[in-house]
């Protein structure tokens, strides 16, 4: 326990430091001076900056036009960064063809970024994990023979025309360059690979060595960062791993248990980082490069939104303040916007949502507490230059007079007056409100806070920060107990401090006399009282704001939930800072709704770009220029409103668009194709390939005389087929098979045009054993072929050994009773084509093996005049095999309105019809020839698909392709499909172009 004695030393120290000068020698790492760093933090242009940033993958997002809305609404958190994968595996498919444009243009995201004023940290991998298949790295580099991850020669050789093509683009898009790149990172995650027992090895260090050489290669001069999931210095500067300039860490503390979100695994949650890094790389700020956002689910888990509420609003005060008690200086939140797992990017044990909880939902929404939770301590910490360079110290339970069942870290001024302190529980889990009184350390003395009676409150769940002599630009505020949002300049000498607690709790403040006499502008129920020099200033928290002024100083006191309304925006600075965040740069505070995006001064008037949701006030809280003649709301010049107490406000009018016109999907003219048109007699396999390799590079050894790997044949991605020719001998009764597909995969089996079974999978088995018995007598010496449909849910994205990701998808083995395995000779197809892939718009991995998509179907406007009119709601399938509808539709939706859409399955399951047709069924969902769904009615738990404008066309023809495999002998039928609109919101985003939505031409050498 901390004693007076040392409070006492402490303020002997606060006083001698107030009075150093701030000398910063800043390293750097020899190719640059722009972004240069030290213990304490980053700076950028000489300035040190909070590097609060949000992990946001554009490769989730298939509409470039959109990316600058993600980049803004990040930006209104107050973060100052986005960190970002970009995929290998989506790009190189076909080796040595690195595509870079259309969705795939980087420099578009750059553009973007540099718009809305975002820093960017580029992660390139070339392994990126993420929850994508195989982590990223395409298929045809797990079927070579090379040990990924590694110093092979063959495999560093793979990486070579991806890594120096990249590179070359992030080069163009560095800060030394005017663009948004200030930080790049070289592999990812590298601390547990290829275990921790032999980890790290000479192999590893020379791997982690090439990696960083292809990046300086290509001319990438910012500094290089690493994240360490081990925490156990590895790559840090000085550890003699690698060359790392900046040593980061990364953790997911409350794990991935969405299931039960209540539940919080605090055995996982750190406490003792601060030392750790200290031990580990002493010369570099505390960086965690990646740190829990949220969670993912799994084939038959739980929905998306019960991980946004495992990492909740609660979450985040707790837990990310307590990486805060460590001195953390780059955060980085993974995810904050997710995206979609769309065209099967996803690994094998992710649905196709990426939503992750995060902060911004699938849909782009900011509709989740977290994100204004998130955006009151990102604002706090981008105007508490004093947090940068304050030193951590041990957080002790029962310290600084509260009781044992609070734990309080000081973050002690460094050069500054200013000090911090964490309260929160004991237990990190606990829901009990406590009650308490802290002793801090002040520049009038050590003072009992409150000093005014009452008692201070920590509720469940929650953490606090608490500051002392916190310099408002030149008015020192002595104490405070009520967290700060943002504090600004206005006119002249004016000051703005907007402070808030949580309902119903005290909260107090000190303030000099010198500054004047304390007056109540708005509200009541503020306790003001002289102690000493000092004012002190006590209230309860209500829903009604409380402002007072002091002097030049204004103060808004606030309850939580109030605060979530008040948007710190930065104003454009001169270049080079520009857009980018600066603790130099002016603020203009607003009270609105929904989303501001940027502000701005329009000569007198206050100009806005922004969302709402319902009609909203806009009130100027605070401006560098002072008050302002109107308020220009998305460029509507809004009423004024003359308002008692209120220097500048308006209504922004919310008048939502009727929305009837929407397409009911259901009543649509379908058009039906049977897409197994290999169960047919007459069917020709001739294009296929033959199944021919005596030999595989996998890891695991062949159990049949030719490789039935689907990686050693050039296909990866989607759908498999096999067709199995032999000739029987009239002893055939039954087929065993092994079959490799990855976690919540299902197989069909025929043997002609009779189905033999189906596996409907599960959660948990990426591979299936069954025996399928063959009750027809076969007539000897006649040809038969086993048709084997497989759908690949994509690779693992990591394990603990090397090359586990290899795992094959396909066939492992079979025996066909009364046969040699050598009597069956096998062909196999994927998606047309293979590596060879047809689609380059939209990439790699968006079709499978069935006919349909070989051909094309799935593109807009399909060649279907002569298919059968038929319902997959009404009608269905009679049987086991799949269907392939498609239809088409107009919409015309409103400009000024983002009106963000999902495509829902099984709306009317309780329809007691459907009973007639088997339950074991999974779809297939194409929108503009974009695979934007996956859906599986034995497994789930996915049910509704957001689908994004620019996907969705909401002014024009969209095309919707939907398959339909049956896996029951009866068949199946869906239980509804809805167009549904998830918001209305007025906005102030551009409206985005359309993706690259090629239409359907004849495929040469299609089959």
């Amino acid at each position: 326990m901390f004693s007076l004695r040392w409070l006492f030393s402490i303020s002997l120290s606060v006083a001698i430091s107030f009075f150093l000068p701030s000398i910063v020698n800043a390293s750097n790492n020899g190719l640059q001076n722009i972004v240069t760093w030290d213990e304490h933090s980053i700076l950028v242009h000489g300035e040190r900056v909070m590097i609060f940033s949000g992990e946001f993958h554009p490769f989730r997002l298939p509409v470039p036009d959109l990316w600058l809305d993600v980049f803004q609404k990040i930006k209104s958190m107050g973060f100052t960064g986005v960190s970002f994968y970009m995929d290998w595996g989506l790009v190189e498919g076909n080796p040595g063809h690195v595509v870079t444009d259309g969705i795939w243009d980087m420099e578009k995201f750059f553009q973007a970024a540099r718009e809305a004023g975002i820093y960017l940290i580029a992660r390139p991998g070339p392994y990126i994990n993420a929850e994508t298949t195989a982590g990223g790295i395409p298929g045809w580099v797990l079927r070579e023979n090379a040990t990924i991850r590694s110093d092979d020669p063959e495999y560093l050789n793979a990486t070579m025309e991806y890594m120096s093509t990249v590179g070359r683009i992030i080069e163009k898009a560095q800060i030394t360059h005017g663009g948004p790149v200030i930080l790049v990172q070289p592999e990812n995650e590298f601390s547990t690979w290829p275990g921790v027992t032999d980890f790290p090895s000479d192999a590893n260090r020379k791997y982690m060595k090439s990696v960083e050489q292809q990046l300086l290669d290509a001319g990438i001069t910012v500094p290089l960062i690493v994240n360490d999931n081990q925490v156990k210095g590895y790559w840090a500067p000085g550890s003699g791993l690698g060359a790392a300039d900046i040593y980061g860490i990364d953790a997911y503390p409350l794990r991935y248990d969405c299931a039960n979100p209540a539940i919080w695994p605090t055995y996982e949650f750190p406490h003792n980082w601060q030392v750790l890094h200290e031990q580990e790389s002493p010369t570099t700020p505390f960086a965690i490069a990646e740190f829990q956002g949220g969670s993912g689910e799994g084939w038959g888990g739980v929905l998306e939104e019960m991980c946004a509420e495992l990492i909740n609003e609660e979450a985040v005060r707790v837990v990310y303040k307590n990486n805060y008690s460590f001195g953390v200086k780059l955060f980085n939140i993974y995810m904050t916007f997710g995206g979609t797992n769309w065209g099967n990017l996803g690994y094998m044990n992710g649905y196709t949502s990426y939503d992750y909880g995060a902060a911004i939902t699938e849909e782009r929404g900011v509709w989740r507490e977290k994100f204004s939770e998130e955006k009151l301590q990102a604002n706090f910490l981008k105007v508490s230059p004093a947090y940068l360079t304050a030193t951590p110290g041990i957080g002790v339970n029962g310290s600084f007079g509260a009781p044992a069942s609070i734990a309080v870290t000081p973050l002690l001024g460094n050069g500054t007056q200013t000090n911090f302190y964490v309260i929160r529980h004991a237990d990190f889990s606990s829901q009990s409100d406590t009650q308490y009184t802290i002793t801090l350390a002040t520049s009038v003395g050590n003072v009992t806070v409150p000093q005014l009676g009452n008692s201070l409150t920590l509720a469940g769940r929650d953490s606090k920060f608490h500051v002392t002599d916190y310099d408002l630009g030149g008015i020192n505020l002595i104490y405070s107990s009520a967290e700060i949002l943002t504090w600004a300049r206005g006119a002249g000498s004016t000051r703005v401090l907007i402070l808030y607690g949580g309902a119903g709790e005290t909260h107090e403040l000190a303030l000099a006399r010198h500054l004047g006499n304390p007056t109540v502008v708005e509200g009541s129920g503020i306790t003001i009282r002289p102690k000493g020099s000092t004012w002190v200033i006590q209230w309860k928290v209500q829903t009604d704001r409380r402002v007072l002024s002091i002097g030049d100083l204004r103060i808004y006191l606030l309850w939580r939930n109030e605060a979530y309304n008040y948007w710190p925006m930065e104003l454009e600075a001169k270049e080079p800072i520009g857009n980018f965040s600066s603790p130099s740069k002016d603020l203009i505070v607003v009270k609105a709704g929904y989303l501001v995006r940027t502000a701005s001064l329009c000569g007198r008037d206050l100009c806005l770009t922004g969302d709402i949701n319902g009609t909203t006030e806009i009130e100027l809280i605070s401006s560098p220029a002072g008050t302002a003649n109107a308020i220009i709301f998305n460029g509507e010049r809004l009423k004024r409103s003359e308002t008692k107490g209120k220097e500048l406000s308006a209504t922004a009018e919310y008048n939502p668009p009727s929305l009837k016109s929407l397409p009911v999907l259901a009543n649509l003219k379908w058009k039906y194709l049977d897409t197994l048109p290999e169960l047919h007699e007459e069917y020709d396999d001739t294009e296929w390939t033959s199944c021919s390799k005596a030999s595989t590079n996998n890891p695991r050894t062949l159990s049949t005389p030719k490789s039935l790997y689907a990686m050693d044949y050039g296909f990866h991605t989607g759908s498999l087929i096999y067709r199995g020719h032999f000739v029987a001998n009239g002893q055939e009764s039954y087929v065993w098979l092994n079959v490799s597909g990855g976690t919540g995969f299902s197989h069909s089996v025929w043997l002609n045009s009779t189905f033999l079974g189906s596996w409907g999978g599960t959660s948990t088995n990426s591979t299936a054993i069954q025996t399928l018995p063959i009750v027809q007598k076969l007539h000897a010496r006649d040809s038969y072929v086993l048709t084997i449909l497989i759908d690949d849910m994509g690779q693992d994205e990591e394990a603990p050994g090397t090359d586990v990701i290899k795992f094959p998808k396909g066939i492992l083995n079979y025996t066909l009773s009364g046969h040699e395995q050598a009597d069956v000779s096998w062909k196999v197809t994927g998606n047309l084509g293979g590596e060879q892939y047809q689609d380059l718009v939209r990439g790699p991995l968006n079709e499978g093996a069935t006919y349909a998509e070989r051909q094309g179907f799935h593109y807009p406007n399909p060649p279907n005049t002569n298919w059968r009119v038929t319902s997959p709601v009404e009608d269905g399938i009679s049987q086991a095999g799949v269907g392939f509808y498609t239809t088409s539709f107009e919409l015309q939706l409103p400009h000024g309105w983002d009106i963000p859409m999902s495509i829902v399955f099984n709306t009317s399951s309780t329809d007691s019809s459907n009973a007639k047709k088997g339950q074991n069924y999974r779809c297939q969902l194409y929108v503009n020839g974009y695979q934007f769904g996956k859906y599986i009615n034995n497994l789930g738990p996915q049910l509704s698909y957001p689908v994004p404008e620019g996907i969705l066309n909401y002014s024009g023809t969209n095309y919707v392709a939907l398959s339909l495999w049956a896996q029951d002998e009866e068949g199946a039928r869906l239980g509804g499909i809805e167009l549904v609109p998830t918001a209305i919101i007025r906005s102030g985003f551009r409206t985005p172009k359309s993706a690259p939505q090629p239409t359907w031409t004849r495929r040469p050498r299609a089959y």
